[in-house]
């Protein structure tokens, strides 16, 4: 499950967070993240993978 997070997290980045932390922080910041540049929104959403 976690490849196809991490191919989501790639496509949309906030969309892999969403998946793996629901609407929590994370989420909204990813979206921050990728509003303001999408390589920083990618980093963040395979970090919030892999870390959990």
């Amino acid at each position: 499950m976690d490849l196809v997070r991490i191919l989501f997290a790639i496509l949309l980045p906030p969309l892999g967070v969403f998946l793996q932390v629901g609407f929590a922080g994370a989420f909204w910041l990813n979206i921050l993240l990728t509003l303001l540049g999408y390589i920083p929104g990618i980093i963040h959403a395979v970090y919030i993978i892999a870390k959990r």
